[in-house]
């Protein structure tokens, strides 16, 4: 692949170029050089980054967290053990909002059970529910 431009990098991925000027601030892509124009030009390894950190965000991992695991990847030495830590503890994370969902879960559908699903909204234990006081 020769070496592209912010726009058509930002074009052939699907993304705004400041969302790449964006990962560059942030040090998770560079471009490779810069051309007599002094236009930021991109090579396959700033690809490959890039395509990196739009599966990491896909699977939820956060900006920070992209960067470490980008500097590990970039490591060859690194123990994978690092790598492994960081997703054990995104699991962790999805874990713990899995276990909030389905107390929220239980909650709405306590209130489900509430409501006869017909009359005057103005006597909906759902709406009762919602407006009382806390404790109350």
């Amino acid at each position: 692949m020769n070496a592209m431009t912010i726009g058509t990098l930002a074009h052939v991925n699907g993304l705004a170029t400041e969302t790449l000027r964006h990962y560059e601030r942030l040090g998770l892509i560079a471009p490779s050089q810069r051309s007599a124009s002094n236009y930021r030009l991109y090579d396959q390894t700033a690809a490959q980054r890039l395509r990196f950190i739009r599966r990491a965000q896909a699977l939820g991992f956060s900006l920070p967290e992209i960067r470490e695991l980008l500097g590990l990847h970039a490591n060859a030495g690194a123990d994978m053990g690092a790598v492994k830590a960081i997703v054990q503890q995104r699991v962790a994370q999805i874990d713990a909002r899995l276990d909030d969902l389905r107390q929220l879960k239980a909650g709405l559908e306590a209130l489900v059970e509430t409501c006869p699903g017909h009359g005057a909204a103005a006597a909906c234990p759902i709406l009762a529910a919602l407006t009382r006081e806390p404790g109350a």
